[in-house]
């Protein structure tokens, strides 16, 4: 195809193609269009100097979870995945690897020395599809996997005695690979619209590595239906799900301490003339067993890191193409650089959460790392 002519169908099909950006990364020409912004609350110096702190910080972040998420697969993969909660821990740690991955890439393509060097692609619109773009599905990923590890833990307490014939290993299987095609599958739509291709610009008499769109009235269709389904409604309904489930876990841990005190000290009381025994069932659903009671304790842990390093992905969500193509442009890629430091360290302290709350992964941990004594 003649990278100068316009690919055009008949008027009846609508489907133009056209390329995108018209500017490109070089020393030739200007900044990113991203980030080159009409004078605003940022200037350039200040906007580079937070880009490279952030993305400095981030890159450790992501190389040490790199390495935490890889001891993590082996180590649930070991523990062998006949437990239900080692199959849901084993995909979260997946996700969190794929995601380092994905950031580290996206997160070299914002630093001023790589993205202004003279290379033979656009960064800023490869980085899009080969990186920002996967990031962004494989962290909704990770979100709706821990909303639903946070859920499997309230039926747990809510029905003890039927949460294992309703959550087991099979469905958990199951419902990891739908949640990866309710979230990761939309992706492979965009590239529908958008494909890989040598596009020749005059002004630097040179071929460039960039992205061809093809403007279609039901391709655009498409798209803005997958950008509401993707970009608002799943992160936004993920966190909704993981906050409601993890005040209920918390709220019932509070229920369960108490009872366990009370029993206690009933025991205590009535040692001399009792039976010893503690009840195993008190009618009321707060009642499970000490091993229980420590795997919803981590995961109340998990999901509270999750909010916490989550709410900046909550609020890029909620704004439109107004807020990242006007005068806020540098503040929604500070905030974009949030959400990858957010997600990097909900993704990579999770190895220190399941070495302190859980004893088999301790365990198998330690014995990977061959830190006892082999007898």
């Amino acid at each position: 195809m003649d990278p100068e002519k316009v690919e055009a169908r008949d008027s009846s099909e609508r489907i133009v193609t056209t390329v995108v950006p018209l500017q490109i990364w070089t020393h030739q020409t200007i900044n990113p269009p991203l980030l080159v912004l009409e004078p605003g609350l940022l200037s350039d110096e200040q906007f580079d100097i937070i880009s490279w702190i952030l993305v400095i910080i981030v890159q450790i972040i992501s190389i040490s979870g790199l390495v935490t998420n890889i001891l993590s697969i082996i180590v649930f993969t070991r523990l062998g995945f006949s437990e239900a909660s080692n199959i849901s821990l084993t995909a979260l740690a997946m996700c969190d690897l794929a995601c380092m991955i994905f950031s580290m890439w996206t997160n070299l393509c914002y630093l001023p020395v790589f993205r202004d060097s003279s290379l033979p692609f656009n960064v800023h619109t490869v980085k899009f599809l080969t990186g920002a773009g996967l990031w962004a599905h494989i962290v909704r990923t990770a979100a709706w996997i821990t909303a639903f590890i946070s859920f499997e833990r309230c039926l747990c307490i809510l029905v003890p005695l039927k949460v294992k014939r309703l959550i087991t290993p099979r469905t958990t299987l199951i419902a990891m690979l739908v949640i990866s095609m309710f979230t990761v599958g939309p992706y492979i739509f965009m590239h529908l619209r958008f494909h890989f291709s040598w596009v020749f610009y005059p002004h630097l008499n040179a071929t460039i590595f960039d992205i061809v769109v093809i403007n279609s009235k039901h391709l655009i269709l498409s798209e803005q239906i997958i950008m509401v389904l993707c970009g608002l409604i799943q992160p936004v309904l993920a966190f909704a799900i993981v906050v409601t489930c993890t005040v209920f876990l918390i709220v019932q841990l509070k229920k369960i301490s108490s009872w366990r005190k009370s029993v206690t000290s009933a025991k205590n009381q009535k040692q001399n003339s009792e039976d010893k025994s503690a009840p195993t069932n008190t009618g009321t659903g707060t009642s499970i067993s000490q091993k229980e009671e420590r795997l919803v304790r981590m995961v109340v842990v998990i999901a509270t890191t999750f909010i916490v390093c989550f709410i900046p992905t909550c609020v890029a969500a909620m704004f439109d193409d107004s807020f990242y193509e006007g005068t806020y442009r540098r503040i929604f890629a500070i905030l974009i650089l949030i959400n990858f430091l957010g997600g990097s360290v909900s993704g990579s302290v999770n190895i220190f959460i399941y070495y302190n709350m859980a004893s088999k992964y301790r365990l198998g941990l330690r014995r990977l790392l061959r830190l006892d004594n082999e007898k």
